[in-house]
C-alpha cells in the first residue's frame, strides 16, 4: 500500500524545526521545512479488519489537508505534540470521503460500494476499553483515552490513523461503522468537507445565542464553514469576518458574512462605526475597547494578536470561542475578569443535544447535499499522492497560492463525482 506517514528521528525533528527559521523559499521549501517529519512509502502492508464486530475497509476518494496536519508536519506544534504525532507512526489524513470496499461482521449501516464521509473521532468503547466518562456521557470528541493504542488501534481525535489501520493520505483506511456517514451522490469536492464543516457546526453550537452580533476571526476553511453554519442557524445574525487579503474576504462574503475587515488596529473603530458604538481608551493601556461590543467572537487563528483583538471586541458578559489551537500565547486576560467574559473551547465534533443527539457530521452531510449551501469552490486543489510535498506547500501558502482547501487523491482510479 502507498501512503504518506510520519517518519520521526531526532535529527529529522531538529532539522525540520530549524528550517522554520529560514527565509521562505530557502531551506523551508527544500524538503525539511515543508514536510520533514513525513515520507511517502509504497511498501506498507494493506490494513486488515480488526477481529471485532463493526469494522469497515475503505478506499479514499479525496482527503483534505488540515492546518493541524501542516503544523505537525512542519514541527510547528509544540515539541511534545509534534513528537507525539510522529512517534505514533501515523498515516495522516482525517478529512476523508471514501468508498466502502469490504465489511466485517456486525456491519449493518453500510455496504460495499457505498460512498461515506469519515468521522475521525472514535469512542474508546470501540477500541477495547471500558468506556471513559466522556464517552459514557456522549462526548467521544474529548475521549480521555484518545492517545492510548487500544486493542483495535488508536484513532487520534486530532490527527490521523495508526499506520496499521491505513489513513486518508493512503490507499486504504479502516474505520468503525459508527464513524461513517453515507454521502450518496454528493460531489466529491463537497463531500470531503464533511469533517471540517462538522467542526465548524460544533463550534457554532458552543454559543447559546444571546444577542445579534458575531465576529469570526480567520477566514480559512473552518472560518468560512463557520460563517456558513452561523448563517444557517441564525439567518438574522450580524456577522463580521476579520481576515487578511481580498481573496479570503470575498469568499467570506459568499459564505454569508455581512461585512469583512482587514485585521489591524482599526478594527475596533470600524465596528464602532458599523454598530454606532463608542470606543473606550483606558488610561493605563490606551488599547481601544468597543463599548457596545459584539456578543460572541469565534477565533479560528488563536494567536496572541487575534485573542487580544477578540477580547477587546466583546461586550461585557460576551463569549470568546477558541476554534483555533491557541498553544502558549501571551494574552492580557484582565478583560475576562473585569468585563466578566466567557472563554469557551471547542474541539472536534460529535453528538449534539441541540441537534436531538445527532452527530454534527450527519447534520452537515444534509447541508452539503443542498446546492444552496455555500461549499462550491472551497476545494481549490487536488493532488495525487506522488505530489504530496507540493500539496503541503500549497496548503501552507493558503491565499498566497489561491488555496482554501487542498486535497490529496490517493486512488486516482476512483472517479470523482462532479
Amino acid at each position: 500500500m502507498r501512503a504518506v506517514l510520519t517518519d520521526l528521528s531526532i535529527p529529522r525533528y531538529l532539522l525540520t524545526a530549524a528550517a522554520q527559521t529560514l527565509p521562505r523559499g530557502a531551506g523551508r521549501n527544500a524538503g525539511w521545512g515543508v514536510a520533514g517529519l513525513l515520507s511517502l512509502r509504497d511498501d506498507l502492508p494493506e490494513p486488515v479488519l480488526p477481529d471485532a464486530p463493526g469494522w469497515v475497509l475503505l478506499r479514499p476518494e479525496l482527503a483534505g489537508i488540515c492546518g493541524s496536519d501542516t503544523a505537525a508536519a512542519h514541527a510547528k506544534s509544540s515539541p511534545v505534540l509534534s513528537a507525539y504525532y510522529s512517534a505514533r507512526r501515523q498515516i495522516f489524513g482525517h478529512e476523508i470521503v471514501a468508498v466502502v470496499t469490504a465489511t466485517g461482521p456486525g456491519v449493518t449501516s453500510v455496504r460495499d460500494g457505498d460512498r461515506v464521509a469519515v468521522d475521525p473521532v472514535l469512542s474508546c468503547a470501540h477500541r477495547g476499553f471500558e468506556p471513559c466518562r466522556s464517552c459514557r456521557d456522549g462526548f467521544p470528541y474529548v475521549c480521555e483515552r484518545f492517545d492510548e493504542p487500544g486493542r483495535s488501534g488508536c484513532h487520534s481525535p486530532t490527527q490521523g490513523f495508526d499506520a496499521a489501520l491505513g489513513g486518508g493520505w493512503g490507499e486504504y483506511v479502516v474505520a468503525h461503522q459508527t464513524q461513517l456517514h453515507p454521502v450518496g451522490a454528493i460531489p466529491s469536492r463537497r463531500a470531503v468537507l464533511a469533517e471540517p464543516a462538522s467542526i465548524a457546526l460544533h463550534a457554532a453550537l458552543r454559543w447559546t445565542r444571546r444577542g445579534d452580533r458575531a465576529v469570526v476571526i480567520g477566514p480559512g476553511t473552518i472560518g468560512l464553514l463557520l460563517v456558513a453554519a452561523l448563517r444557517r442557524l441564525h439567518p438574522d445574525l450580524d456577522i463580521t469576518v476579520v481576515g487578511p487579503g481580498a481573496f479570503s474576504r470575498e469568499r467570506a462574503m459568499s459564505a454569508g458574512a455581512n461585512r469583512t475587515l482587514e485585521p489591524g488596529p482599526r478594527v475596533v473603530e470600524a465596528l464602532a462605526r458599523e454598530h454606532g458604538g463608542r470606543v473606550i481608551r483606558p488610561r493605563l493601556t490606551r488599547t481601544p475597547i468597543l463599548e457596545q461590543g459584539v456578543d460572541v467572537v469565534f477565533d479560528c487563528v488563536a494567536l496572541s494578536s487575534t485573542l487580544d483583538l477578540g477580547l477587546h471586541l466583546l461586550r461585557p458578559t460576551g463569549m470568546l470561542v477558541l476554534v483555533g489551537s491557541a498553544g502558549r500565547q501571551r494574552v492580557d486576560w484582565s478583560l475576562v475578569w473585569n468585563r466578566q467574559l466567557t472563554v469557551q473551547g471547542t474541539v472536534n465534533s460529535g453528538p449534539e443535544p441541540a441537534l436531538d443527539g445527532r452527530p454534527t457530521m450527519a447534520h452537515v452531510v444534509e447541508w452539503l447535499g443542498d446546492p444552496a449551501y455555500p461549499a462550491d469552490g472551497l476545494v481549490t486543489h487536488v493532488f495525487e499522492l506522488p505530489r504530496w510535498r507540493e500539496a503541503l506547500v500549497t496548503a501552507s501558502a493558503g491565499p498566497r497560492a489561491g488555496a482554501v482547501k487542498v486535497t490529496l487523491r490517493p486512488n486516482p482510479d476512483l472517479p470523482l463525482l462532479e
